[in-house]
């Protein structure tokens, strides 16, 4: 059984190119799918979602803070190996 148009997540780039207006009405409910060649290429999602996904969560030493390898000691020693052979 096909999706009715109001189920349809997924868009080949013509489709999206010819109705961008409905992917975005569309992508402020529910990320909206572009395809190329048949594979998925790019996630249309509203700004509200982008800023919740890419929002920081703290910085990065609070996150190194706890961090349950905190106090464990590692011995990390370096390797004295010549540089190898690139050709240029």
């Amino acid at each position: 059984m096909q999706p009715s148009p109001q189920d349809e997540k997924s868009w080949t780039v013509a489709s999206a190119k010819a109705k961008l207006s409905e992917v975005i009405d569309r992508a402020q409910s529910t990320p909206q799918t572009i395809t190329r060649h048949g594979k998925p290429s790019v996630v249309v999602v509203s700004a509200e979602e982008w800023q919740r996904k890419t929002a920081r969560k703290g910085t990065l030493a609070e996150f190194l803070m706890e961090s349950p390898l905190r106090g464990v000691e590692i011995d990390v020693e370096r390797q004295r190996d010549e540089p190898r052979e690139l050709p240029l």
